[in-house]
Formats: structure tokens, C-alpha cells, sequence
């Protein structure tokens, strides 16, 4: 596995957060929400992990995401589904070193899910005892999956779903600002469920 710096990972999921409030805009480029935004972990250089706490369980095949349109992972159905009833709005994530990612926002629901297509590292990285992350072995469509939560961040969760060698599907899923905040185990249980619905869309055009 080609290991990143972890100090880039460590900040990944809130640079993510910001990311969304940013492409999440009105046409006249006017916020259609706001929320408080967590403050990013400084980034700290650290040796590469020799080890890991934990080992992912065996991958019932690989699913290729080079080359798929993250935009295009879920279907309409699906989105209404999860209650995310906004267009999705395509971008390129920096903190994955480019990767191809996509925001909906659900308008009724005041949520927001994000998809990314991590393709230059594995998910165990993120099961380095130097990630500094609590994470939960779960599984998505059938395939090993970790949901993530970053200390500090209570209104977001992520789920990253091993698809292959050196790549894997990240999905993050947030408050989109409510009066009244998400609980996290919420945001979780959504991650969870737009993870399925994906990994599920994947299997069928695979």
C-alpha cells in the first residue's frame, strides 16, 4: 500500500466539512446554508505506520472506481431514497490529492452526503493507531467497510468502503446546519445507508 503522510489524513474529513459549505451555493454564489464550521487540526508531519491495531477482512472482489463519475453512483431513486433531493454538484477533492467527489444536499431532510473516489492509497490506513480516529469495522453491499469519526467532530460522519488495492470509496455525511444538530449516531446510520445504496450501484454496473 502506498501510505500518505497520516497528518493529511487526520485533517481530511474536517478540510472536507469546509469543502462542502463551499460548492454547497445558490446560483448568485450566496451560501443556502450555514453552519458553524469545526476548526481543522493543524497539520503535523509524522513518520509512516509500520503497523496497524487491525486488519480489514477479505474483500468479496474489487469494484473499479477509475474512471466512474461519483456524481453518478447513486440513481434518482436511490437519492430519493435518502432523502438527498438536490442536484449533485460534481468537484475535485485536494485533500485526496484530486480525487473526484460529489455533494447532495438533501433540502428537506438538512443533511448532506458527499462521495469520494480515493484512488492512490487503501482504506487501512485509516486503522493506523497514528490516524487518531475511532473507527467501527461494519460492511457495505457486502464489502468491508469502517465507519470513522474524527474526536472533536460531532456533526459529521464518514464511511470508507474498500473497493480494491490502493483505493476505496469515501462517504461522508453531515448536518447541513439544522436548528436543532443531528445526533452523530444519526449521521452515521446515514453514512451507513448512502454507503449501501452506493456500493450497491457500483455491483450492478460492475
Amino acid at each position: 500500500m502506498r501510505t500518505p503522510h497520516l497528518a493529511r489524513l487526520i485533517a481530511a474529513i474536517g478540510i472536507a466539512i469546509v469543502i462542502l459549505v463551499g460548492v454547497a451555493l445558490t446560483s448568485s454564489g450566496t451560501p443556502i446554508f450555514t453552519a458553524h464550521q469545526p476548526t481543522i487540526p493543524p497539520l503535523r508531519k509524522v513518520a509512516p505506520p509500520t503497523t496497524t491495531t487491525a486488519t480489514m477482512p477479505p474483500r468479496p472482489g474489487s469494484l473499479k472506481l477509475d474512471g466512474v463519475n461519483p456524481c453518478g453512483i447513486l440513481t434518482r431513486s436511490q437519492r430519493a431514497d435518502l432523502s438527498l433531493d438536490a442536484t449533485p454538484t460534481p468537484y475535485v477533492d485536494p485533500v485526496f490529492d484530486q480525487a473526484k467527489a460529489c455533494s447532495i444536499r438533501g433540502l428537506n431532510s438538512g443533511t448532506v452526503a458527499r462521495l469520494a473516489l480515493v484512488l492512490n492509497m487503501g482504506v487501512d490506513v485509516w486503522l493506523s493507531s497514528e490516524a487518531q480516529v475511532q473507527t467501527q469495522q461494519v460492511t457495505a453491499s457486502g464489502f468491508p467497510a469502517l465507519v470513522v469519526r474524527t474526536p472533536g467532530l460531532t456533526d459529521a460522519c464518514n464511511v470508507e468502503v474498500d473497493t480494491g488495492p490502493d483505493q476505496f470509496l469515501d462517504v461522508l455525511f453531515r448536518d447541513g446546519g439544522n436548528t436543532t444538530p443531528i445526533p452523530q449516531d444519526t449521521l452515521c446510520l446515514g453514512a451507513q445507508r448512502v454507503a449501501e445504496a452506493a456500493i450497491a450501484s457500483l455491483k450492478a454496473r460492475a
